[in-house]
């Protein structure tokens, strides 16, 4: 028999199952399920972090910002965020808040901006939405696109860390054909949060193209129609 929601839980993230999740309104119309990306991450991962370290504190707040942010369709719902003071910002532009990220279309959008005439840009966040970007990730990391802590550098108020990002390309990208080959990359975050641990700015350096170049080694692909719709996108989650 399978398990109730209430009795569901993530290792890793928190508000995801559960008698306080009962009215969460989800983008894809149901919680996401992370085991195939938390198999990816244990495999993985080069850290394993003592339960009850802040590294391991600050791992699940990242994993677990991730899931609300790209899962839970109303702002309501959020509570590793606080909605009204919340800004994202990207290599030191000027910070977002939630409203400017849903006009830049969500998803991976606000974190793919680059100064790049659009002419050169392998990926155009002025042409896809939350769910086209969504669906262009998870055709090309089916397993995922898993993400670890490396170092804590600072606690809260302002937490500093380093953070590895990473995924096996085994779908096509943008018109490229898949290379089965590990994707990573590193950067530098800092989470400003309040008394009550909830995230008010996140602030994130690394350089978009370490990514974005990986994905158009493979062949181009004669007459690509683009991106299929996934049978069922909750079960093909990122973080």
């Amino acid at each position: 028999m399978a398990a109730s929601s209430a009795d569901q839980k993530d290792k890793y993230r928190s508000y995801l199952y559960g008698e306080g999740e009962k009215n969460t309104k989800w983008r894809f119309g149901a919680p996401p399920n992370y085991d195939v990306v938390n198999k990816l991450f244990e495999e993985g991962r080069t850290k394993i972090w003592p339960p009850g370290s802040l590294e391991e504190m600050v791992q699940n707040l990242l994993k677990t910002y991730e899931m609300e942010l790209f899962h839970k369709a109303c702002v309501d719902d959020f509570k590793s965020i606080d909605p009204k003071k919340f800004t994202l910002s990207l290599n030191g532009r000027k910070g977002l808040g939630l409203d400017d990220i849903k006009k830049l279309g969500g998803g991976y959008n606000p974190l793919l901006q680059s100064s790049l005439p659009e002419e050169f840009q392998i990926y155009k966040p002025s042409e896809e939405t939350a769910d086209s970007s969504h669906r262009a990730f998870t055709t090309t990391f089916p397993r995922g696109f898993a993400v670890e802590i490396l170092q804590v550098y600072s606690g809260p108020p302002q937490i500093v860390y380093k953070f590895r990002h990473w995924a096996y390309m085994e779908g096509p990208f943008k018109g490229h054909a898949p290379t089965g080959e590990l994707v990573e990359f590193y950067g530098m975050a800092i989470f400003g949060v309040d008394e009550h641990m909830k995230i008010v700015s996140v602030e994130f350096f690394y350089d978009p193209g370490e990514l974005l170049g990986a994905l158009v080694k493979g062949a181009k692909i004669e007459n690509y129609a683009g991106e299929m719709t996934t049978g069922c996108p909750i079960l093909r989650s990122t973080g």
